[in-house]
């Protein structure tokens, strides 16, 4: 019976993450992964607490747990990255992590005897590289709100075209505006490393934070500050080497950056490997190839970590060599790792032809990623053990999932609006420092 009791926890917690801002389709492999990481009381709590930012005292309130005693599991949860803490009105507020970015990259990033990451890494890989369906659930091609954008490589872009670059798409930038750093393991690679698929010899400790993200990765130990020269060497380093730069996807109070290679991330994997472009935001540069400069040397496809240029043969007499480079303009990123070894500057990024649109903040990512994943209702009605609140989910979930309603409040037109509506909404709550995340 025992047994029994425990499964049916695991398989409600897996409902509960499945039912926050990113997909997490049931099967085995995940509850493997819930098993391991979660003790049957620290699921409890995740699948009875708010699906928002809560503090305490409301969690309490709703879970039943003694105040004490729930602050204890909070705690040794957060430490673990399964629980989200954010300093708000002076005192912490809480959050179930979501699969991503949350469940897998902190536990991947944790180290030390108590976590088992060899097991972990080869789950997440069955999970993750050999299911195709976290990919469809989550990127298909009615979701274009990812987690994750392209930053360009400043260094890539064409001379005269440079001071198109806006301040939230500069890494440099991004360093200079803010003051607190950390640097953690890549859970891609680490990952990868136990799944024996890791082909790269990037370090394992490549993965950055900022601001409240590296205060949240500090205060955790899931990783370690580092100071503003470092992160600096850090970019040096993955410009050096040939990595993508995948940043938080909002224009405002930005918390992470990824180096990424074309072997270990998944991201670039769901592009490369599973077929599905919209893994990532693209950064609003295209790479253009400039062919009475391009020699045919191939370097610039090599490079690329999604395929998207190739060398195709040119007619007899023209061109500098006997193939010129061609890209993809249906899956480039503008990340510019492409023009990076081109020392003939045939290969450049260049100002896409229509602007991409990235969140202003956190709150406006997670209420557009949500809309289109069909898990908006449980953001407005947030309280799982109100029955009050479970009407209102199923019945405006229903509403908010008709393909006319969601592409209409998805659209250009509509879209400002829809984020206007939610503020107020969050604002007559009394959490208006929600909107401001």
């Amino acid at each position: 019976m025992g047994h029994l009791v425990g499964k049916d926890i695991y398989r409600k917690l897996g409902k509960k993450v499945d039912n926050l801002t990113l997909r997490a389709p049931w099967n085995d492999t995940l509850f493997a992964i819930l098993k391991e990481i979660y003790t049957e009381e620290e699921a409890n709590v995740v699948v009875r607490m708010p699906y928002v930012l809560s503090n305490l005292e409301r969690i309490a309130d709703i879970t039943g747990y003694a105040p004490a005693r729930l602050r204890t599991i909070l705690d040794d949860l957060c430490d673990k990255g399964l629980i989200l803490d954010l300093w708000v009105n002076d005192e912490y507020n809480y959050m179930p992590s979501p699969l991503m970015v949350g469940i897998f990259e902190f536990t991947m990033m944790r180290t030390g005897n108590n976590v088992n990451s060899k097991e972990l890494g080869k789950l997440f890989h069955q999970y993750i590289d050999d299911n195709k369906a976290f990919f469809s659930a989550n990127f298909n091609d009615d979701m274009r709100v990812s987690i994750m954008r392209t930053l360009p490589h400043e260094e890539a872009v064409r001379q005269g075209e440079y001071m198109e670059i806006l301040d939230y798409e500069k890494a440099s930038e991004l360093i200079e505006s803010s003051s607190k750093f950390a640097v953690s393991l890549c859970s891609c690679r680490h990952e990868k490393l136990h799944a024996e698929k890791k082909e790269c010899d990037v370090p394992l400790e490549s993965c950055t934070t900022f601001g409240y993200g590296a205060d949240y990765i500090i205060r955790h130990n899931l990783g370690k500050e580092i100071s503003k020269s470092e992160m600096r060497d850090l970019f040096i380093r993955s410009k050096e080497m040939g990595l993508v730069l995948n940043a938080d996807n909002v224009q405002n109070n930005l918390a992470f950056v990824c180096h990424c290679c074309k072997c270990c991330c998944n991201p670039l994997l769901g592009i490369r490997v599973f077929g599905y472009p919209h893994s990532l935001v693209t950064s609003n540069f295209i790479a253009e190839i400039d062919s009475s400069a391009c020699v045919g040397c191939g370097k610039c496809a090599k490079a690329c970590p999604i395929e998207a240029v190739e060398m195709v043969p040119v007619p007899k007499g023209q061109g500098k060599g006997k193939k010129l480079a061609k890209v993809d303009s249906s899956i480039c990123l503008g990340c510019g790792v492409c023009a990076l070894p081109c020392k003939f500057e045939a290969c450049r990024l260049c100002k896409r032809g229509q602007r991409v649109i990235h969140p202003e903040t956190t709150f406006e990512r997670v209420m557009l990623q949500c809309l289109e994943r069909g898990t908006l209702q449980n953001q407005i009605f947030d309280n799982p053990q109100s029955l009050g609140h479970k009407f209102m989910r199923g019945f405006v979930g229903g509403f908010l999932n008709l393909s006319p309603v969601k592409r209409a409040l998805m659209s250009d037109t509509m879209r400002s609006r829809f984020l206007a509506a939610m503020k107020k909404g969050v604002e007559k709550q009394g959490k208006g420092w929600l909107a401001e995340m």
